[in-house]
């Protein structure tokens, strides 16, 4: 957010009824804005964070440019009904494995985090009309969510040393308990 600030960029409020901000900066900061997207990233962090060492570092990489990916097909008018609720289904599942500590192979971590990225692209496609601003928005949002990702992830990963990894499994089912709450409130709208 700071980052935004001193870019002198617009906040980017996609799904709060507000317009995105233009460009790179509106895409750098377009993945920490909905509490379903947050809360799909910290899924696929904390659960990158059980999994170790080869999932922590592949899943920053691969979940962002597969989300920018979904916005390119956003752009392309895939029609994806009700993406939002998978967006929410998979944080809950994420957010579920991590609290339970489950420690599947990392050829199960990447394809459920690459489904999450997908349905969170298709979610936040570029709403700019000009071909340079939605690529530039694109680029953005792939920097924005490695950027925030790679945190999550060092941070994550910081805290799985820990006690155990309870801080960890905790972490993950408050994740879970959001994603659900974001899910039922969709549901009640």
């Amino acid at each position: 957010m700071l980052l935004l600030w001193a870019a002198g960029a617009a906040p980017a409020l996609a799904h709060g009824g507000g317009d995105i901000a233009a460009g790179f900066a509106g895409g750098f900061g377009h993945p920490l804005f909905g509490p379903d997207h947050v809360a799909a990233m910290v899924a696929v962090g904390l659960w990158g964070a059980v999994l170790g060492s080869p999932a922590i570092w592949v899943l920053p990489v691969a979940f962002p440019l597969v989300m920018a990916f979904g916005g390119v097909l956003g752009i392309a008018a895939v029609p994806m009904p009700r993406v939002e609720v998978g967006i929410a289904v998979s944080a809950i599942m994420l957010g579920l494995m991590a609290a339970s500590g489950f420690t599947g192979p990392v050829s199960l971590a990447v394809p459920v985090a690459l489904v999450s990225g997908l349905a969170l692209g298709l979610d936040s496609p570029p709403e700019s009309i000009l071909l340079g601003e939605a690529v530039a928005m694109l680029i953005g949002t792939a920097c924005g969510g490695i950027g925030a990702l790679a945190m999550i992830a060092f941070v994550a990963s910081t805290i799985a040393r820990w006690r155990q990894r309870i801080i960890l499994r905790v972490a993950g089912s408050w994740v879970a308990a959001i994603a659900i709450l974001v899910l039922a409130l969709r549901w009640a709208a």
